[in-house]
């Protein structure tokens, strides 16, 4: 027998019951961007290089050395499964003149890839869901997709989740603040480890992120971008505070809270949580006003927010708020083949009332098809054996309830009494 072929590592099979908690998840997201206004889309998994080389910057880890990029064997072109999904959505926006009509307020939900060791939470197919806000500049909307948030942690049933935001001003203030950050790791540069000298001169914000023990006390000493911002970035970002502090949200100003990418700008957020050890980001977000000029579009503002599915509901599954796996309403037990015709007549036309059934398969005894519809969670046992054929009927019998008792009622018409088994 050949050898079984398995799942690539870090990239995961998602399976029943578990793809319930799942479909849960994904179905109170849309609902929730149905209250806010956000329209759905999709973009390719395969994209061109350089939109990711371009839009997340040659020197960030994802681009040096998680993507997953190979070369089109038909045409040379370089390509990589998609990392995260901004770029994507804004390359669409930039491609189709969408913004042409005003701005666009969008979200999406599907898989990104990372080549990084896989761990609790962290996978090299990951699935992410995200927004992006296209085309608007006010702290407005910069508001808006932070409490939207925190809609979906009340709509999820979290509680233990905490936002953290900074201001990271405009990108002259950013550059005097980038050379007070490099003259200050410069005079210490023997603390400095492998890493931070690295990216000293290429990217200096990305040491204030470093996870280092050893550099927190250098970090810590470091300037604050705060104290660079100009008047009008610091009006943006009162406002802000204004209307979350209206909209009664906590939050903390974090200054070590940065994005290392130059298009980057104003507004940057994330939503913490302590119950999933180290990895206690699960949902970061800001400002990309230079985004969509990066990517060959004309200069549009845009703020945006990722989060992991599998890490948001491992914090689900911790606090113990999703609903259980779904079951059926009946399970239709069917002692003889001969009855299968009439058996899938009337689960047909139940399914179509509404109601979830189950149909046994595979046939068996009357025993082990009970123990088959015990199994199955259902809270009614329809039974199609001969006796209730003769008489034109199907026998309900509670599976839940010990007090109730066996009924009959009729095959001609199942649309009424479907509502029965929906609601007993």
């Amino acid at each position: 027998m050949a050898e079984p072929i398995r799942a690539v590592k870090g990239m995961n099979d998602l399976l029943p019951p578990d793809s319930a908690r799942w479909e849960w998840f994904e179905d109170t997201v849309r609902a929730l961007m149905r209250r806010y206004a956000y329209q759905f889309v999709r973009t390719p998994i395969v994209e061109h290089t350089p939109l990711f080389v371009r839009g997340l910057g040659e020197v960030t880890d994802i681009v040096e050395k998680e993507m997953y990029s190979f070369v089109d064997s038909m045409n040379g072109d370089p390509l990589t499964l998609r990392p995260e999904g901004t770029a994507g959505v804004v390359r669409a926006m930039v491609e189709h003149n969408a913004l042409y009509d005003g701005g666009k307020r969008l979200f999406y939900v599907g898989p990104m890839f990372r080549h990084e060791r896989p761990q609790r939470g962290r996978y090299r197919q990951f699935h992410q869901v995200g927004v992006e806000a296209l085309g608007y500049a006010g702290p407005e909307v910069d508001a808006e997709v932070i409490l939207m948030c925190r809609a979906l942690w009340r709509d999820l049933g979290l509680g233990e989740v905490r936002l953290d935001i900074n201001s990271l001003g405009q990108p002259d203030e950013r550059r005097a603040h980038r050379a007070a950050l490099i003259a200050h790791f410069e005079a210490h540069r023997d603390q400095l480890d492998t890493d931070a000298q690295r990216r000293l001169h290429s990217n200096p914000l990305r040491i204030l992120d470093t996870k280092n023990p050893a550099m927190q006390p250098l970090v810590e000493a470091a300037p604050q971008l705060m104290n660079y911002l100009g008047e009008a970035s610091l009006k943006h970002f009162d406002a802000l505070k204004a209307m979350l502090d209206a909209a009664g949200q906590p939050y903390r100003v974090n200054p070590r809270l940065v994005r290392g990418m130059d298009y980057y700008n104003l507004t940057v957020f994330e939503w913490v949580t302590d119950l999933l050890g180290a990895q206690g980001t699960i949902c970061g977000g800001g400002r990309y006003d230079g985004l969509m000029e990066l990517v060959g579009g004309k200069p549009a503002p845009g703020i945006g927010w990722g989060m992991g599915i599998e890490r948001v509901l491992d914090l689900v599954q911790q606090v113990g708020s999703a609903p259980p796996a779904p079951v059926p309403d009946a399970y239709a037990i069917v002692p003889d083949a001969t009855a299968m015709p009439v058996a899938v007549r009337t689960v047909e036309a139940l399914r179509a009332a509404g109601v979830a059934v189950q149909l046994h398969a595979g046939g068996g005894s009357m025993k082990s098809q009970f123990k088959k519809a015990d199994g199955s969670g259902a809270r009614h046992a329809l039974i199609f054996g001969s006796d209730e054929l003769a008489r034109g009927e199907v026998a309900i019998k509670p599976l839940r309830d010990a007090a109730a008792e066996q009924v009959s009622r009729a095959l001609a018409d199942p649309a009424a009494w479907a509502t029965s088994l929906r609601n007993a």
